[in-house]
């Protein structure tokens, strides 16, 4: 199915703290590296930069994934939820994504 693109981030459904949940997956192998908080701003700067740009809630700021670590995220595509109020960033990581240093900030699993 070929749905139209969205064309516009005025169609994303930002919360009422004005952030929308991304998910980060690495495009070469489907792997969910993280999930981030995003601005109307971050989303517009990723888009434009082709970097993922996300909103830290601890800072309270903007952050461009790699501008510390050198861990950048070169973005592929950004794709749209149904209810246009998630994202799914997908990327090409240059080195890992969590900040423990692993990969992925999946790496450990629930057990009961």
């Amino acid at each position: 199915m070929n749905a139209e693109p969205v064309r516009s981030v005025d169609v994303l459904r930002f919360d009422d703290r004005g952030l929308l949940p991304a998910v980060v997956q690495e495009a070469s192998t489907g792997e969910v590296l993280m999930v981030a908080w995003m601005t109307r701003e971050a989303v517009e700067r990723t888009l434009a930069e082709g970097r993922a740009v996300f909103w830290s809630r601890s800072r309270g700021e903007l952050w461009r994934k790699g501008d510390t670590s050198g861990n950048v995220q070169h973005v592929e595509e950004v794709l749209v939820d149904c209810d246009e109020d998630t994202l799914l960033v997908r990327v090409h990581a240059e080195g890992p994504a969590c900040h423990t240093g692993e990969r992925s900030c999946f790496f450990r699993r629930l057990e009961t």
